[in-house]
């Protein structure tokens, strides 16, 4: 895989580690995307101001001696993307996700199989639930994803059993635009029944995952997926949902990040979160696709709020 040299100097940043001790890749992410961020990260200069950059400061002064083992294992990770067709973007990038810019706990960098993430995505809505849904659950799922299409709005998911494979069957089968992001890396299919789904939308959508491309299905690794399904869209769809649900969790994030959470009128109804979520925390509560449809931004719009987020960061 061909990358340029500051692409491979920010991956190796994101390896770089001393037993335990490794750098947040978030903050990696917020500095490398300033006007020669990498640069000064690799000269153990952190620019922001905040607790997490004080802590990083004095790792990242200790674990830079470990570079070039990490540009080794760098290399072995890339050509292991490469072997299944993926490639890299990075926040260095002109073709990072514009949407998810947007939000402070971005990834540094995604591995993409399928087709391009484009203005067209900008446009995007996440759709999740349970992954044991009820009928009726199923059917307002994929209902709600048609609907999203046929007004040309992207749908995203993260590959799930349950919501999430409805949403993304349902896109594909009314000819939309659909994304799934991965718990895993982008060599791996989890679950494995989601197989043959993976491979049509990798055919006729995109699949993005944040890890490595080695990585396995993990614990820590869901709700990370979630925070970047969140960033990836303008706002999420939760259709079932229970207290303890990493739905409930996205609706949350959807919330912190500054986007729209949308909950379905039979969720807002059987749950007590959802209640207390749209009376109290700006949740929104909906009855159909136009109920979300008024809430979203032109691509122009986000396109200028990147463009003035980014100006900030230079001048920083």
């Amino acid at each position: 895989m061909t990358t340029t040299t500051s692409q491979h100097d920010l991956l190796a940043l994101c390896e770089l580690h001393d037993g335990d001790d490794r750098l947040d890749w978030s903050l990696i992410a917020r500095e490398a995307a300033r006007a020669e961020g990498v640069r000064q990260l690799l000269d153990g200069r952190i620019v922001e101001k905040s607790a997490a950059a004080d802590k990083a400061r004095t790792a990242l002064t200790y674990i830079l001696k470990h570079l070039n083992v990490a540009r080794e294992r760098v290399a072995s990770e890339l050509e292991l993307a490469e072997s299944v067709g993926a490639r890299l973007v990075t926040v260095l990038d002109a073709a990072y996700p514009a949407n998810l810019r947007l939000i402070p706990n971005l990834p540094p960098f995604l591995f993409m199989l399928g087709g391009d993430v484009t203005d067209q995505d900008l446009r995007a809505v996440c759709v999740v639930g349970t992954r044991k849904p009820s009928p009726r659950g199923v059917g307002v799922a994929a209902a709600l994803a048609q609907q999203l299409v046929e007004h040309d709005v992207t749908v995203v998911s993260g590959l799930a059993a349950g919501i999430d494979a409805v949403a993304h069957r349902a896109a594909l089968d009314a000819g939309g635009r659909t994304i799934a992001v991965l718990g895993t890396g982008i060599t791996k299919t989890y679950p494995k029944e989601n197989a043959a789904l993976s491979a049509e939308i990798a055919e006729r959508g995109v699949l993005v995952s944040q890890f490595w491309p080695s990585s396995p299905p993990a614990r820590w690794s869901f709700p990370r997926r979630n925070v970047v399904m969140s960033g990836m869209a303008q706002g999420t769809a939760v259709i079932e949902a229970g207290p303890t649900s990493g739905a409930k969790m996205q609706a949350r994030l959807a919330l912190e990040h500054g986007k729209r959470a949308f909950l379905v009128h039979s969720l807002v109804t059987d749950q007590k979160w959802a209640q207390t979520y749209v009376a109290e925390r700006g949740a929104i509560e909906v009855s159909g696709v136009e109920d979300i449809i008024e809430h979203l931004a032109a691509p122009g719009r986000i396109r200028g709020v990147t463009d003035q987020r980014q100006l900030t960061l230079d001048l920083a």
